[in-house]
């Protein structure tokens, strides 16, 4: 059973809340609501409009996901590592759990989103994260050089491509999830949705 019910604030598109449209998402509201499990105001983003959410959750699981030139730990490091640059509670504390399980240390995963510069990580993956601020806080800054200074650091075009790609995808969740209104759930919630996402990935 889970320690969180459903007492969360209420988000703030109350329209959206309170019409979930027929999909596992309403579904998911529907069950947790009569069972007291896990609840998660998300759902009724995705509920809302179960189309764009078809198109929404399919890319992103391809994205982060599935094989590529960036391990799943490394996208959902640069997910959480964005989403701490735009003080997302929700989805960092989401996709800290989810590094963690892929890459099996929760401290290093911590400490990145702490200080990136005096944590434990690699210096070619600091490299690839100052590159993941600057594309957060500053994209109109960006020239040829950051991607050359990837490539001198042993990055390849499809590693920044997909760096690129997951670091924009979570400016969008951030932006979508924090102006909407989703509140964050439990330590532990998280931290059970770490170990779904960590072998199912995004699909539902």
């Amino acid at each position: 059973m889970s320690t969180l019910k459903i007492a969360q604030e209420p988000m703030y598109l109350r329209g959206v809340e309170e019409d979930p449209k027929p999909s596992v998402y309403r579904d998911l509201i529907e069950n947790a609501k009569s069972s007291g499990g896990d609840y998660w105001q998300i759902w009724h983003l995705l509920a809302f409009d179960p189309e764009a959410a078809h198109h929404l959750v399919a890319l992103s699981h391809t994205l982060m996901h599935k094989p590529g030139p960036l391990s799943a730990g490394l996208r959902e490091l640069i997910a959480a590592y964005t989403s701490s640059l735009n003080n997302c509670e929700f989805c960092m504390k989401a996709h800290v759990a989810v590094a963690s399980q892929l890459l099996g240390d929760e401290s290093l995963v911590w400490s990145v989103i702490d200080d990136l510069e005096t944590s434990a990580l690699a210096e070619k993956e600091k490299a690839l994260l100052r590159f993941v601020q600057k594309v957060t806080l500053s994209p109109s800054s960006i020239t040829a050089v950051d991607t050359q200074l990837l490539n001198q650091a042993g990055w390849d075009d499809a590693s920044i491509f997909y760096t690129i790609s997951a670091c924009a995808l979570f400016n969008f969740y951030n932006r979508w999830i924090s102006a909407s209104g989703v509140h964050p759930v439990s330590d532990e919630a998280f931290k059970r949705l770490g170990s779904r996402m960590a072998v199912a990935g995004y699909a539902r």
